[in-house]
């Protein structure tokens, strides 16, 4: 029996719907896609989405540390612009900020950014090809 542990697998599958709009499920989710030539304001389109997994991967960091570290935390907001290169199209600079509502001391706040950092999925994933940087701040 071997010790090391199952690694995680995803599954999402995505369809076109039309020529203004594709649709991505998983599990029992479904998110509208802009795969719109011309752009859909009511989607996200590839490039807001890959910001929003980076976003809810720094938000789930937290919700999974927060316990560890024993620390109160009332709410957190994520904030994220990225920069997109042209040639050859890629993003090329994220800022990020994320504001904890808290109490806690500076360190402690610092703290919690490491775990986010450190340990992160799609930031793993993201920082080697990008100029990802960003702050935790309290609220």
């Amino acid at each position: 029996m071997s010790d090391t542990p199952a690694k995680m697998r995803f599954h999402v599958e995505a369809r076109r719907i039309d020529a203004h709009g594709s649709e991505a499920t998983c599990k029992l989710a479904r998110i509208t896609l802009d795969t719109d030539l011309a752009g859909n304001p009511q989607a996200f389109n590839p490039a807001e989405l890959l910001l929003a997994a980076l976003s809810a991967c720094m938000i789930k960091g937290i919700e999974r540390v927060v316990p560890i570290l024993k620390f109160e935390l009332r709410g957190v907001q994520v904030i994220v612009e990225g920069v997109r290169q042209d040639v050859p199209p890629k993003m090329e600079i994220i800022r990020y900020e994320i504001i904890v509502d808290t109490d806690e001391i500076d360190r402690r706040i610092e703290l919690l950014h490491d775990n986010v950092k450190k340990y992160g999925t799609v930031f793993n994933t993201v920082a080697p090809g990008t100029d990802l940087s960003g702050v935790m701040r309290r609220a």
